[in-house]
């Protein structure tokens, strides 16, 4: 790649592959520490990996298991890499009130930075949850200290997605405040918005669609990518767990293929933290602040 190439943000939804939402109903949350723990593991090869092709990466930590497995935010962190939240309990937005929604980011934000000794500015909604009848969120997010959210997929998806929201990143102005919005990749295909922003459309469609996807963003729009995986899509040996054939189907297929893809990817394109991919728009949102401060204390 061309040393002036776009940086892309890399990023990483820290989870155990029994605590996807399709599994919701096969391992309650009261099972949780009974299950085997994979997350330990899968996530060292990732930062193994980056290490390996010199990339640096946002790590959304589900905050539950940086409680049980404090090393890995300590190794996110020594390995330069940023820390960021995905809640604590990976509790689909939509489905909590806004106190509940409070006491879950506020939570998460605590143990991670008690661990990992650094701020944390970032937040994704378990599943993308954060659609047109949970905006409410954002608001609470403002509140709480955070900066830029993740969580907001311009698609139409039967979990997730807001159709028709923008594509790139952006700053939403919300009755708390302002925050940076970046949503996950897609592309725009005549009326149709596609995604290529990794996970399980990584796996599930041909690694042509994701590089063919994230170069049409970088050269024909001008505009990075913001691309995510889980430690677990790693992991072809993680145990089976018995969901319906669409959760199976899109949790299982192709595990085998995602490392090969992954190295595919991280030599093909230049990646970064979402913090250094948003900076700009980060540095503005601050600026912007100051006046609003200002007021705040005059009044």
């Amino acid at each position: 790649m061309a040393a002036g190439a776009i940086v892309n943000a890399m990023s990483i939804d820290v989870e155990d592959y029994f605590q996807v939402s399709a599994f919701d109903r096969v391992v309650p949350r009261s099972a949780w520490d009974a299950m085997e723990s994979r997350v330990t593991g899968n996530t060292m090869r990732l930062l193994d990996l980056f290490d390996e092709y010199q990339v640096r990466a946002t790590f959304f930590v589900l905050a539950w298991v940086a409680e049980r497995h404090p090393a890995i935010v300590a190794e996110i962190v020594r390995r330069g890499h940023e820390v960021a939240s995905h809640g604590y309990g990976h509790e689909l937005v939509y489905n909590l009130t806004p106190d509940a929604f409070r006491a879950d980011i506020r939570r998460a934000r605590q143990v991670l930075e008690d661990i990992g000794g650094q701020p944390v500015a970032g937040y994704r909604a378990p599943s993308y949850s954060i659609t047109a009848q949970s905006m409410w969120a954002l608001d609470v997010l403002i509140e709480e200290g955070y900066r830029y959210d993740s969580s907001i997929f311009p698609i139409r998806h039967d979990r997730y997605g807001v159709p028709g929201s923008p594509r790139h990143a952006y700053t939403i102005d919300r009755p708390a405040g302002r925050i940076v919005e970046a949503p996950p990749s897609t592309v725009a295909i005549g009326p149709l918005t596609l995604p290529v922003a990794g996970g399980g459309y990584f796996r599930l469609l041909p690694y042509l669609w994701t590089e063919r996807g994230l170069a049409r963003l970088n050269r024909r729009e001008g505009k990075p990518a913001v691309f995510y995986l889980h430690p677990w899509e790693i992991d072809p040996s993680q145990p089976r767990l018995a969901a319906d054939w669409l959760g199976r189907f899109r949790h299982y297929r192709n595990l085998h293929a995602t490392e090969g893809r992954l190295r595919r990817l991280l030599g093909a394109f230049r990646f970064g933290p979402m913090r250094d991919v948003l900076a700009t728009r980060l540095a503005s949102l601050t600026a912007d602040s100051a006046p609003r401060l200002a007021q705040v204390a005059v009044r």
